[in-house]
């Protein structure tokens, strides 16, 4: 009788499949960017590529046949997802298996910085992407609330200890730690350096290709202590379009810049509100705003979210509204802004690691030097 497949065996019967955009080199399964997984009896393949359509036909059909050769009655669904590169790892990384550390940040509290990470990483991981969140607001953790997330974290080994999970998302806060979640944090820095240091390195995060950070605001302890300890990938800046607000994002951009974190772009959060039946655009916290940090940063600016209700609404039930109404036109703009997001990382990747431009016929081709 034959065995049953497992994400192993169907991981070793792909292990010669290659991307063709990708002259030479490792395999997608030594590479890893290739994954399988067995759903209700059927398996999933998921691809990173950053090939086009064709390249991406191409893998799909050499998967199929391989996987035809040792498991023909096997249901199988290939989904592709974006290659985004990673940043930089060293031997002394706490987070080895993180492919890249987005922090969010906003140097100033209500600007909705926690509801745009809670979406940026339902965006990621609706993509395809393997996400990761870490709440590191510590005196103020709005995780589990916002994805609805109650109990405490465990170890397994003794060692370490293992995220809460949920819609397939790890994550982390110290939300999930306290007794009473109305009780107030009293700690000064040491002890918030130590509690951080610890999400960073004793939390199994395994493999991700996103971890993304919800700062505090401010400019203090957290973002110094993460630039000390692990390499970040960059920064996305939240702002609402209002003069108030600018006065403290600017700041966090300058933060970043003195500790070397680059920013990945500007997010302008409750940019309009569109009424009922009106279809017009109110500007209601006044218009702009997002574009002058942008402009500030050097960074580009990746989104303008409206100000709609049901995010609040799904936020409060514990449903980000990217996964609650995935269709609706609210979860698009969250969409289009990990789309960007994703997008930007990939270039910030590629142009760390260089970049040769060769003229063919007259036209530019842009290769990737692996160093």
């Amino acid at each position: 009788m034959a065995q049953a497949p497992t994400a192993e065996s169907i991981l070793a019967a792909l292990k010669d499949v290659r991307d063709p955009s990708a002259a030479g080199g490792k395999t997608l399964v030594e590479a890893g960017r290739l994954r399988a997984s067995l759903v209700d009896g059927a398996a999933k393949v998921t691809v990173e590529t950053g090939g086009n359509d064709d390249t991406r036909a191409t893998i799909e059909r050499a998967v199929r046949e391989a996987l035809a050769t040792v498991a023909p009655e096997l249901g199988l669904t290939v989904a592709f997802v974006q290659s985004v590169g990673s940043r930089e790892i060293t031997s002394e990384d706490p987070l080895p298996g993180v492919r890249n550390l987005v922090l969010v940040m906003a140097g100033k509290g209500g600007v909705g910085k926690s509801t745009v990470a809670a979406n940026l990483t339902m965006g990621l991981a609706r993509a395809g992407h393997r996400v990761g969140l870490l709440d590191a607001d510590i005196y103020g953790p709005s995780v589990p609330t916002m994805f609805g997330v109650e109990g405490r974290p465990h170890s397994l080994d003794g060692k370490t200890i293992e995220p809460l999970e949920r819609f397939g998302v790890k994550l982390m806060s110290i939300g999930f730690l306290m007794e009473d979640p109305k009780a107030a944090v009293v700690w000064r820095g040491p002890m918030l350096h130590g509690a951080l240091q610890q999400f960073l390195k004793d939390v199994n995060w395994g493999k991700l290709d996103f971890l993304v950070v919800d700062l505090p605001p401010g400019t203090g302890d957290v973002a110094l202590s993460l630039s000390q300890k692990v390499r970040v990938t960059g920064a996305v800046v939240v702002t609402t379009p209002q003069e108030i607000a600018l006065i403290d994002v600017y700041k966090a951009v300058s933060m970043a810049e003195k500790l070397n974190i680059p920013i990945v772009g500007v997010v302008e959060n409750e940019s309009y509100f569109v009424c009922d039946g009106c279809d017009k655009k109110h500007s209601i916290f006044g218009s702009g705003g997002g574009q002058k940090i942008a402009e500030f940063a050097k960074a580009p600016l990746l989104a303008q979210l409206p100000l709609d209700p049901s995010v609040r609404v799904w936020g409060d039930q514990g449903t980000p509204v990217v996964q609650a109404v995935p269709q609706s036109k609210i979860a698009q703009a969250f969409g289009d802004m990990a789309a960007a997001v994703a997008d930007r990382v990939a270039v910030m990747n590629a142009e760390r690691l260089g970049t040769l431009q060769i003229t063919r016929d007259g036209m530019p081709t842009r290769l990737p030097i692996i160093r």
